[in-house]
Formats: structure tokens, sequence, C-alpha cells
């Protein structure tokens, strides 16, 4: 599949999906997607006002916690005005229409000058776009010297029986209760696909450092069904 019709396919299974997204969510991680998030923010551990773009921001979950958490202006993007339509229904419950600003537009080339923000996040986003590489060179560039690039993604376990176990459910099961519970099955059918093709674990802390971040750190979370990257921009030497 080429970059553009992949970004098409994805654009077209996230419109669809949109209205069922965070209960298959629960239902695909059994619900531990709210505790790796709870993990990375603890990683991230953002200071008071601190500042964050929020990449496939989707429904908007992450987006929120950090504006939660630091009180500062957070910027969620997605190339889905579905999902963002979810978004900003939650956003408008919690209050925080002056603290979060949504925009629609595309991950490969952000719409925001060098050195903006202090934090570059991307929650289950990064396997779904054309070019990886392109998005996380976007990511360090817009984030300030000494700022973090954050990586929360499905990844690939490495340990047996679970591992075999685990295909048969993301490869199996997973489209059936697509199906069933959303009444979508190619378009779940894509995320496993989408998984066989993206990098594991070490291979993504490699192209990390490739695009020129610093302390990296790979934590797999849950057995490896997920996995947590974060890379620091480096502050320029006086």
């Amino acid at each position: 599949m080429s970059p553009d019709s992949k970004g098409q396919y994805v654009h077209e299974v996230f419109e669809n999906i949109a209205p069922k997204y965070d209960m298959m969510n629960d239902l695909i991680s059994f619900g531990r997607h709210k505790a790796w998030r709870k993990f990375t923010m603890a990683k991230m551990n953002m200071p008071p006002g601190a500042t964050a773009i929020d990449l496939c921001c989707g429904t908007c979950d992450w987006t929120i916690s950090m504006a939660e958490t630091s009180g500062g202006q957070i910027t969620g993007l997605d190339f889905s005005e579905h999902m963002l339509e979810y978004g900003r229904r939650k956003i408008k419950e919690r209050r925080l229409e002056q603290a979060i600003t949504l925009v629609q537009g595309n991950a490969m080339e952000l719409p925001f000058a060098d050195d903006s923000f202090d934090y570059a996040t991307i929650g289950f986003g990064l396997r779904n776009v054309p070019d990886l590489h392109q998005v996380l060179r976007e990511m360090k560039r817009v984030v300030k010297p000494g700022g973090m690039v954050v990586c929360l993604e499905a990844s690939k376990p490495t340990w047996q029986p679970f591992k075999s176990i685990y295909y048969v459910y993301f490869q199996k099961v997973l489209p059936m209760l697509g199906k069933l519970v959303a009444n979508r099955y190619e378009q779940y059918k894509w995320l496993p696909e989408s998984l066989m093709q993206f990098p594991g674990r070490e291979e993504l802390a490699q192209i990390f450092r490739e695009t020129g971040l610093t302390k990296v750190e790979a934590y797999p979370l849950t057995g490896g069904v997920a996995a947590l990257h974060l890379g620091t921009k480096e502050t320029p030497h006086v």
C-alpha cells in the first residue's frame, strides 16, 4: 500500500469507527489502556503550565489527561473530523475549552513553528501514519530544546506461550468483536494488519535515536502488547 493510499484508507477507517471507538478500546485492551496512559503520564512528569501537542488525538482522552495534569495549553491534532467531534464533547463536559485547542490536520506536516511545545505525544497512532520516521521528525521539530517526544503504541509480545495466544486473539478474535460490537469487520481487521508491519519495541527505540532524540527509554506494557517510548530533544550547546 502506497503512503497516499494508506493515509486515505486509515482516514476512512477512523471516520467509520469513531462512534464506537472508546467502547472498543476498552474491549480490545480489557481496560488496560487507562493504566498504560496513567503509567505514561507518571513517566512524563509534566510540570505545572507545561504545553503539549497530542498527535492523532482521536477522542481526546490523553489530551484531556495532559490538560488536567499540567494546567497548560494543550493542542490536539487529528485528521478525522468525526473523531474530533467526540473529543469536543468530552472537553465541553469537563469545561476545558480554554485549555485545549483541537486542530484537524496532518501529523506528517504539523502546522506549527519549530520549538513550540514542551511535549509532543502520539497515542496508538504511529503505526497508522504513512511514514513514521517523518512523523517523529515533525514531533522532534515542534518540541522545544529539552522537550520530550512520547509514543504509546500497540506492540509485539516476545515471550511464549503468551505471544501465540495474543496473535490468535488479535488476528482472529478482534475483527469478529469489531463486527459484533461496532458492525465494522474490515476496519478492525486493519488493526492487526497494521501491527504486523510496525517495528518491535527495540527497533522503534533505535528509530527514536536515529531521529536525533536522546535519553531514549522504552517500556513494555502488559507482557509487551503495548509499549511506551520516550525521547528528549537535545539542548543546543552554547
